[in-house]
């Protein structure tokens, strides 16, 4: 064999930077996973501004919360209901959001990421309410749909109820992280009720439930019943459509549902 042959060849330069930029997506890629799953300390600090959140979500987005102590524990669903062409008196009837965005992961071996937007949506807003003042909880349950500004007077009536005191700083965080939550529900809601009933919705009002499954020391008693069903009403909430949402394809998951009781 020639001793030409047996040199290694060089590989044009073009696969040389290919290579290099597989490697450094890579790396980068392992690294964001790293901070994204790992208990939140000041390492995220190393990835300016939502960096790193828009890189995760909501493609990548993963939890530890199947796994003890502290695994996913209950079933979180959204429900929607609306009222057309400003009939009050005859609003429509619920239609579960969450079903229908679950029946795309039957017999689905890639379920699309959109499965989990409702759900995930429900919880975050949930979770949020929850840490609200009993005063702004009653604010929620209350209807603001009339007039253009029914969204800066909701607003302005929740931020009223902030606690006072030492917790006050705590409270208005909480009050803010709400706020955002509670326009992306109902921007969600806007979207699955066009889908259903069509350009004539013109409220809607969201329903999330939450319901704990047996306790794990229950799971072998044939008469153990799961918890009671934690229902949150919202009050009824004018339409709401953020820059970008995209109307057909909510269209395609949720415009053969019907109304259910």
């Amino acid at each position: 064999m020639a001793l030409a042959e047996l040199r290694p060849r060089h590989r044009p330069v073009w696969i040389r930077i290919v290579a290099a930029v597989c490697v450094l997506l890579t790396a980068w890629h392992i690294f964001a996973t790293f901070l994204w799953v790992a208990p939140a300390s000041g390492l995220r600090d190393l990835v300016p501004g939502k960096t790193l959140s828009n890189y995760m979500l909501p493609v990548f987005g993963q939890s530890w919360s199947v796994f003890a102590p502290d695994p996913i524990n209950g079933n979180v669903t959204i429900k929607v209901r609306a009222i057309l062409g400003g009939d009050e008196k005859k609003p429509t009837d619920w239609v579960n959001a969450t079903e229908a965005e679950l029946d795309m992961t039957h017999h689905n071996l890639f379920p699309p990421r959109a499965t989990m937007l409702g759900l995930q949506q429900a919880t975050e807003y949930k979770q949020s309410f929850d840490k609200l003042t009993a005063a702004q909880k009653k604010t929620v349950a209350a209807g603001y749909y009339k007039g253009e500004n029914w969204q800066d007077r909701l607003e302005k009536a929740i931020t009223a109820g902030v606690a006072t005191g030492a917790t006050k700083a705590a409270s208005e965080k909480n009050t803010k992280t709400f706020l955002a939550q509670e326009r992306r529900t109902a921007a969600y809601a806007t979207q699955v009720a066009k889908a259903v009933w069509g350009s004539s919705v013109t409220a809607v009002q969201f329903q999330v439930s939450r319901q704990n499954v047996t306790p794990f020391a229950d799971r072998d008693r044939p008469d153990a019943k799961p918890p009671a069903v934690t229902v949150l009403d919202s009050g009824w909430r004018g339409t709401l459509v953020f820059p970008g949402q995209n109307e057909s394809l909510f269209s395609e998951v949720f415009s053969n549902l019907k109304g259910v009781k």
